[in-house]
């Protein structure tokens, strides 16, 4: 166990796991730039420049106090940081309004960011605990502003591709929340926090 905690935490692996974060990235940055040259809609813009800001932030991160070191926690994370950015543009959708959504969540999105600031993490990991400005509604609004941009994103270029990243997305994106929630609450103040605060991502629901 020490053995995989400290290659996890590695500097090596740091700076493998950003290499291709930002490899992955400027594959889906090129594709969504090229689309709005063509099409000037500017959900896809927004969704671009929102998703940049959740690399920057993972990139820039703080060094955490503590960080799971189960491979599980690991797989997880990867898989739901990666796959968003496998989404791309579509000369078509079932619902093109849907771009309302888009727009919406990438609002709620880059202040939910904003909120976390450098606490931002990739693996469940505790740093800093933020329970002020989106962290008052809700325990996950990054990834309740997720749910919204990626359901619109789908509605709005719909192709099989894009379906099936946005289902393996969301699968990840739940595990990950109860996966978090179990490491970060071994800290009494979170626990106190998940008192407060009673909603994961949408409230008086769930």
């Amino acid at each position: 166990m020490n053995t995989l905690a400290t290659m996890l935490q590695s500097r090596g692996a740091n700076l493998c796991s950003g290499v291709f974060l930002a490899v992955v990235w400027g594959f889906f940055a090129y594709a969504h730039m090229l689309s709005f040259l063509k099409t000037h809609e500017w959900s896809l813009l927004l969704f671009c420049f929102s998703e940049t800001l959740c690399v920057a932030f993972y990139i820039f991160r703080t060094k955490p106090q503590t960080i799971s070191v189960n491979l599980f926690d690991w797989i997880v994370a990867i898989g739901g940081t990666f796959s968003p950015l496998f989404f791309r543009p579509a000369s078509e959708g079932i619902l093109p309004l849907a771009n309302i959504m888009i727009i919406a969540g990438a609002f709620f999105q880059i202040l939910s960011i904003i909120s976390l600031n450098r606490s931002f993490a990739l693996v469940a990991a505790k740093r800093e605990i933020k329970t002020g400005w989106m962290y008052r509604i809700v325990r996950h609004p990054l990834y309740a502003s997720y749910c919204l941009v990626f359901l619109g994103y789908v509605l709005t270029n719909t192709t099989l591709p894009n379906v099936l990243v946005y289902m393996i997305a969301m699968v990840f994106l739940c595990i990950r929340i109860f996966r978090e929630e179990k490491h970060i609450a071994l800290d009494p103040l979170y626990r106190e926090y998940m008192l407060k605060v009673h909603y994961r991502l949408i409230p008086f629901i769930f």
